[in-house]
């Protein structure tokens, strides 16, 4: 063999072997930054330009032009998937691609609580998911939708239970809302269901009152006892007369005191001038005053009123006239605070 033609050999196997690296580093090497997770969110309709700009804009990739040359060679091009994607450090070219096609995006966790109107409840939900609050709230508002679920739109958000769920940032409101509907069932357990139909509740009224104890205190160990005092009065047709009511029925939700101009205000949600429950809920209560409701004690407390001691917490009474004692001190106590 001469030694042109072994040369040439050689020079074969060394681009071989150069090329057969090059396309290992491309395909296998890591080509991530950094020692931490990174979180992709590519959006619906998104085309591969839009993805690698988003990759850019997270500074997540070391190799770009690899990236892409194995991106068109997998046909991720063609096959953009929505989701948001967790990429690890460490991962590859091949493992980024193969997991971003496939589309098994990252579940997150979604903290439903702490809201008062369909509208903040919309905006909660736009901030863990592609679709944007005006998209929730029009779906949350359509009462088309919540007849579908067998209430109002007043009465709506009692299907939305409290607590943190693993869901996909590519839910769209309606697979939310069907969502809640099997977190509403699952939550709502046959022992449950028995203890709120020894009080003549059931989920939906249930729901509303837990929404009424929610703002009338937030220490806990009192709201069993605040719940109690409501089912009293419901038992016996006397009016709610809870002030949190009231504050709703305003509007005004940075109102420090109820005075007696307040309660003269005519909406179904002022339990001062109307029996029994409102409407609708007026928040989303927290799963400690679901539970105060659900579990409410046996009492005879009719009343109770906020301790002038600015604890937060309350003196119960079973008589008008203890009640008027306490809500004397009460009143006096504010004067001297001079809030009006």
């Amino acid at each position: 063999m001469s030694k042109t033609i072994k040369f040439g050999l050689v020079l074969i196997a060394i681009v071989g072997l150069i090329s057969g690296y090059m396309a290992y580093r491309i395909i296998y090497k890591n080509n991530t930054i950094g020692q931490e997770k990174k979180d992709i969110y590519i959006g619906s309709h998104q085309t591969f330009e839009d993805v690698l700009q988003t990759l850019k804009d997270s500074n997540v990739l070391v190799n770009y032009s690899a990236f892409e040359m194995l991106a068109s060679y997998m046909n991720y091009k063609n096959n953009i998937k929505p989701g948001k994607y967790i990429l690890s450090p460490g991962m590859s070219n091949k493992a980024i691609i193969s997991k971003l096609r496939s589309g098994n995006q990252d579940p997150q966790k979604v903290t439903i609580n702490n809201v008062r109107m369909m509208s903040d409840l919309a905006g909660k939900a736009a901030r863990y998911f592609e679709a944007d609050s005006l998209a929730f709230l029009d779906y949350l508002r359509n009462p088309d939708n919540a007849a579908t679920y067998g209430l109002n739109a007043e009465n709506f958000m009692t299907m939305f239970i409290p607590n943190t769920y693993q869901m996909f940032w590519t839910t769209t409101p309606e697979k939310f809302v069907k969502r809640m509907k099997k977190e509403f069932d699952n939550f709502w357990t046959e022992e449950k269901l028995s203890k709120l139909r020894r009080h003549n509740l059931n989920p939906v009224s249930a729901y509303i009152l837990a929404s009424i104890v929610e703002r009338e205190s937030q220490y806990d160990p009192e709201r069993p006892d605040i719940a109690a005092v409501y089912l009293n009065r419901l038992k016996t047709g006397q009016r709610l007369q809870a002030d949190p009511t009231v504050v709703y029925a305003t509007g005004d939700f940075s109102l420090q005191r109820v005075l007696h101009k307040h309660l003269t205000i005519d909406s179904p949600y002022n339990t001062y001038l109307y029996s029994g429950l409102p409407p609708g809920p007026i928040c989303m209560p927290s799963m400690s005053s679901l539970n105060a409701v659900i579990n409410a004690p046996e009492h005879d407390y009719m009343f109770f009123c906020a301790k002038p001691d600015n604890s937060g917490t309350h003196t119960f009474a079973v008589t008008y006239q203890e009640h008027l004692q306490n809500a004397k001190a009460f009143s006096n106590w504010l004067n001297s605070l001079q809030i009006k």
